[in-house]
């Protein structure tokens, strides 16, 4: 939910959601890869009517979510959000057309709830694990150039569940956050923030409160943390955030893409051409949609050490496959990724079916 939503968007949306089912599939896994849909809609997450909003969406579009459609909290919506949303729209659960797939629904569907109740330093798991996969994908890149974590630099667009997450887990690997932008503009210290600090501030849309800040912060303009003098960036808010004219200004070498479609194809060529690597979203942020089908189809029990354990060594297989494969095919690693999913959905549609 967002406003300014549009139907080619969510349909980019949807498109990047199947790669990323692709991309998880292990034919040893009980994760069953239910291919990708998306839905959207267009308002403001802050505005009073949100809420009846995604109440009378929910209801109009209640015979595919018990059907085919499963769906759960992205950006401008929480996951108790969304399934407060559903009780009152009138339906079981927002994936309970997932349920006829699993062996024993009831334990699956308590090993879920079970997983969602768990707290790491008073967060929720689910809270946790995508930025846990962010950050798993930055550090794969950094290990993989031999670039040390000490001393490597991260700017954010976005301190909500993803880029809060991701910022919390790249300090604690011992990177330095130095800037971070949300909608009251960009906060930066070349010295590094007190990440922990910012994240105690925020509200419920992730926007820090300035009270929060320290001697040696500044504020500053929003757009602002693509040129700030680090080695990584993180755009985790909106899509379409980085296109011909602010790739000019990013002196980064890799990025992050951990909202989704947060860098234009145009923007991507020519950060390509220029020798920085864009690490794509269909990968670095699958990391929670994947932790759901793990965790629900019994994978990974609802414990943080084992989801954080199987995310680190899923997302660092993953990205060292797609890096690889971009490397020998001397090519961007989204055609990489792009590539191996392709090679997969034969596969899927042969095990699965395929439906349309």
């Amino acid at each position: 939910m967002r406003e300014g939503c549009t139907l080619d968007e969510v349909t980019g949306l949807a498109r990047g959601m199947s790669l990323k089912e692709a991309l998880h599939y292990d034919p040893a896994a009980r994760y069953v890869p239910l291919g990708g849909a998306k839905g959207g809609i267009d308002c403001d997450p802050r505005a009073p009517e949100s809420y009846g909003l995604l109440v009378r969406y929910l209801r109009a579009v209640r015979p595919y979510v018990e059907s085919c459609w499963t769906t759960g909290e992205d950006l401008g919506l929480s996951q108790d959000v969304v399934d407060r949303a559903a009780a009152e729209a009138g339906l079981v659960s927002s994936i309970q057309a997932v349920y006829p797939l699993l062996d024993d629904e009831g334990a699956a569907r308590r090993r879920l709830a079970d997983a969602f109740a768990v707290q790491v330093d008073g967060i929720g798991l689910g809270e946790l694990v995508g930025g846990c996969g962010v950050a798993e994908s930055v550090l794969t890149a950094l290990d993989r150039a031999g670039v040390p974590h000490a001393g490597t630099r991260v700017a954010l667009q976005g301190l909500g569940t993803m880029g809060g997450a991701t910022a919390r887990f790249l300090t604690r690997a011992g990177l330095t956050v130095v800037a971070v932008a949300d909608v009251k503009g960009t906060i930066a210290n070349p010295a590094g923030l007190d990440v922990e600090a910012l994240l105690a501030a925020r509200d419920a849309h992730g926007t820090v409160g300035r009270d929060a800040l320290r001697p040696g912060d500044h504020e500053l303009p929003g757009d602002a943390w693509l040129s700030a003098e680090a080695e990584v960036l993180v755009p985790a808010a909106v899509s379409y955030a980085i296109g011909p004219d602010e790739q000019a200004r990013i002196t980064a070498r890799w990025i992050a893409e951990a909202a989704n479609m947060p860098v234009l194809p145009e923007a991507e060529a020519l950060l390509h051409a220029r020798g920085v690597s864009v690490l794509p979203d269909v990968v670095v942020n699958s990391g929670t949609n994947a932790w759901w089908w793990w965790t629900l189809f019994g994978d990974i029990g609802a414990d943080a050490d084992e989801a954080f354990a199987y995310t680190r060594r899923s997302m660092r297989a993953l990205v060292e496959r797609v890096l690889t494969r971009a490397q020998a095919d001397a090519t961007t690693p989204r055609r990489a990724a792009h590539a191996i999913a392709d090679q997969r959905l034969p596969l899927l549609a042969e095990r699965f079916g395929q439906h349309r």
